[in-house]
């Protein structure tokens, strides 16, 4: 307790000595934690986003689809139906009817990607009906239209869009219906290409009644994917079907994130040097400051040893102020971009937009951010603490007076 209130009373001794030592280790929590919380929140949005959009946690469909999307490996609806909807563990599950159409009105003509669903469905797992920006939400027999598809086609709507393809077992697909609503996706590539119709209608284009391509499932918790997917591998196999997680659906995705993430270490890694090199700055500054201080308690008599561990409960004090400032300080901020994202307008917004990107820079608060960066600049703070603790040990009480 004695060393407690003196290491205690001697970080307050020199507040400025102090302030720039727990400042170095604030700033150096608050850009790791800035940092790591950009670089996650974009990794959290990217995955959620493909999820939603595409696959689901987990999607199930004929055994041969997934190596070749076509219209013929559909499977019946009925198949799985029933299993999928008494599983607790399931939030949603959302019957797709997919493929392509040439799309055209008047003389402009583009690929589109069909996609027949169930409106209530779909809108529990892609808010469909709130990326809206034109019309109301599949009401009746008509579609909608993507917004980059619906300019490049200069239909708004109102207006009557023509599908011509190729149905299910070659029979031929072509049909008429009204524009009702236009939308705007997060996901670029869909802006340019993506048409919803309610999947009896969708069924009904295609020659393929009863028929969709795949059940896109999402989980209540991520952490059941591997539990659901194993549940359901067995009926799946049996009836000629299989079911993939989304890791296995989009490695390309994983690969990316991966890659990004360790480009994102090695920034981070620099940073901790840079932040290193200040933290150790400040101890050296505090060591060289207190030498003489040093020199005449050995003189009295004090053992090094002790002055060692007051000096070491001083840094980890001074370290835990400092961690605990940089949380304080990285919180309010983080929190307010997790609510409010950075947007990108005008050419920016373009730019990323080219790239296949959202033109959104998302924060996260996953708690383990916080945490682990606290503990890291912790570690770091202690490690550099041992610097102070070798100059004590060897230091010369003589040479120690004429500082």
């Amino acid at each position: 307790m004695l060393y407690l209130k003196l290491a205690w009373r001697n970080i307050w001794r020199n507040r400025k000595r102090t302030w720039i030592t727990a400042s170095s280790i604030g700033f150096a929590v608050f850009f790791a934690v800035f940092m790591q919380s950009m670089q996650l929140g974009s990794y959290q949005r990217m995955i959620d986003n493909s999820v939603r959009f595409y696959t689901g946690h987990l999607a199930i469909h004929q055994a041969a689809y997934w190596e070749e999307k076509l219209l013929d490996n559909g499977f019946e609806q009925s198949k799985v139906e029933s299993l999928i909807l008494d599983s607790e563990t399931i939030d949603v599950a959302v019957p797709r009817l997919t493929s392509f159409a040439l799309a055209s009105y008047k003389d402009k003509t583009k690929g589109a990607l069909i996609n027949g669903v169930d409106p209530i469905l779909e809108a529990r797992l892609t808010y469909l009906d709130n990326k809206l920006t034109a019309g109301s939400y599949m009401s009746g027999n008509g579609v909608l239209v993507a917004k980059g598809l619906a300019e490049y086609l200069k239909i708004s709507v109102g207006d009557t869009l023509i599908f011509v393809s190729q149905g299910y077992h070659g029979v031929n697909a072509a049909g008429k219906y009204p524009v009702e609503g236009i939308l705007k996706f997060p996901v670029p590539e869909l802006n340019q290409s993506a048409v919803y119709l309610p999947l009896p209608l969708a069924q009904e284009f295609f020659g393929a009644e009863g028929i969709i391509t795949s059940y896109s499932l999402l989980m209540n918790e991520p952490d059941e994917i591997t539990e659901v997917q194993s549940s359901l591998a067995g009926f799946a196999k049996e009836n000629d079907l299989e079911v993939m997680n989304w890791e296995e659906m989009m490695p390309e995705l994983l690969q990316g994130i991966e890659m990004d993430y360790y480009g994102g270490l090695i920034m981070i890694y620099i940073l901790y040097a840079v932040i290193g090199f200040g933290i150790l700055g400040t101890f050296l500054m505090m060591t060289k400051e207190r030498t003489y201080e040093f020199g005449i308690l050995v003189s009295i008599g004090m053992k090094k040893l002790k002055i060692q561990f007051m000096v070491a409960l001083e840094i980890l004090m001074l370290t835990f102020f400092g961690v605990l400032l940089g949380l304080v300080a990285s919180f309010p901020l983080t929190f307010y971009f997790f609510n409010n994202p950075i947007e990108f307008t005008g050419d920016a917004a373009k730019a990323y937009e080219n790239f296949g990107y959202e033109a959104i820079i998302p924060f996260s608060l996953d708690p383990v951010i916080f945490y682990s960066q606290g503990v890291v600049i912790l570690i770091i703070s202690l490690f550099l603490g041992i610097y102070p603790m070798l100059a004590i040990q060897h230091l010369k009480i003589i040479k120690a007076l004429k500082e």
